[in-house]
């Protein structure tokens, strides 16, 4: 099963809608399988120097791809 890390952050609004998309592609019956690793960019110094001002980002783990904000169904599934 594949893993996707969701880059994000306490506060961040367009994180909150990121999410959102998440749910939703999750849900699609389409969708590959995976689990997803929310992590919090401001508890490691060279992540907020990665993606400070990307965020949200999601990241494949395996194929190491990646796609930040604005992103839709089409583009996480290209993740993949």
């Amino acid at each position: 099963m594949d893993r996707l890390i969701f880059y994000t952050t306490v506060g961040c609004h367009l994180c909150e809608h990121a999410a959102l998309v998440l749910q939703e592609f999750a849900a699609q019956s389409a969708a590959p399988q995976f689990e997803i690793d929310e992590v919090d960019i401001s508890t490691d110094e060279n992540l907020v120097e990665l993606y400070g001002i990307r965020i949200p980002v999601v990241k494949n783990s395996a194929s190491e791809k990646e796609v930040g904000w604005p992103f839709d169904a089409e583009d996480l599934f290209r993740l993949f």
